[in-house]
């Protein structure tokens, strides 16, 4: 009698990073917190040379910005820092008042325990780091982290593609709030709470109506923070608009 072949172990040396994507985590940086500032033009050649590598990566890194919208790529132009206007804000959040829903209602339906608990230490992950001395970089880490579980819980993978696209800018737009805000604090803790209660219950309507006035909330506060700052409509995204003291 032959002995089954022994299985092959998955405890093996991790892969190492593409150097694309390390040149894409090093840009992304610092677009998202002002080192490379919006409207900026990126050239290939001076990047490669400041973070020595080739030309290639730095190409990679591009793709791979451009599909998170936070870069654009223009014959014209080339390569710039996007620069996120009253516009982009209005798109990016009429787009999650459409799609969070749908990923709420996915998530009752496909849902497994696994991806409840995942939300659920999302929740903790978030409501424990939140005090007076929060940064606005880390509220809105673990506020898109937060967001995030419930769209992997979806298990539909064009609507988490798609959320993908926005994630970064949501992002961005989240670094301008007011996170030493007491109300701000309490609001969103309520407002994230409810949406995990309404799915454990599976409860369909409640649970669309939760995220949906959540998401509306926070629009609301940012656009009037915005249109403070910003009365023509137009201005720059990141430290610059953080600045202000915004909220969301």
């Amino acid at each position: 009698m032959s002995r089954p072949s022994p299985r092959r172990s998955v405890l093996t040396p991790p892969r190492r990073k593409l150097l694309g994507d390390d040149v894409a985590d090093r840009l992304r940086e610092a677009i998202l917190h002002g080192e490379l500032s919006a409207g900026q033009r990126l050239r290939e050649e001076e990047l490669a040379e400041r973070l020595q590598v080739s030309r290639g990566p730095v190409r990679d890194a591009f793709v791979t910005l451009e599909r998170e919208g936070l870069i654009r790529s223009s014959r014209h132009r080339g390569v710039t820092v996007m620069e996120l206007t009253l516009r982009d804000l209005h798109e990016i959040f009429t787009l999650r008042s459409a799609l969070e829903p749908l990923a709420v209602n996915l998530v009752i339906q496909r849902g497994t325990g696994t991806d409840l608990t995942d939300i659920g230490s999302a929740l903790d992950d978030f409501t424990k780091a939140l005090s007076p001395r929060i940064s606005e970089r880390t509220a809105a880490e673990l506020d898109v982290q937060f967001h995030d579980a419930i769209y992997r819980a979806a298990r539909h993978e064009r609507l988490y593609r798609t959320w993908s696209q926005i994630r970064m800018p949501a992002y961005w737009f989240m670094l301008s709030r007011d996170v030493g805000s007491a109300r701000w604090r309490a609001d969103t803790v309520s407002g994230h709470r409810r949406i995990v209660a309404t799915i454990r219950r599976g409860d369909l309507d409640t649970a669309r109506e939760a995220i949906g006035e959540h998401i509306q909330t926070g629009f609301r506060r940012i656009e009037a923070s915005y249109l403070q700052a910003f009365p023509a409509g137009e201005g720059l995204a990141g430290p610059e608009r953080g600045s202000q003291g915004g909220q969301l």
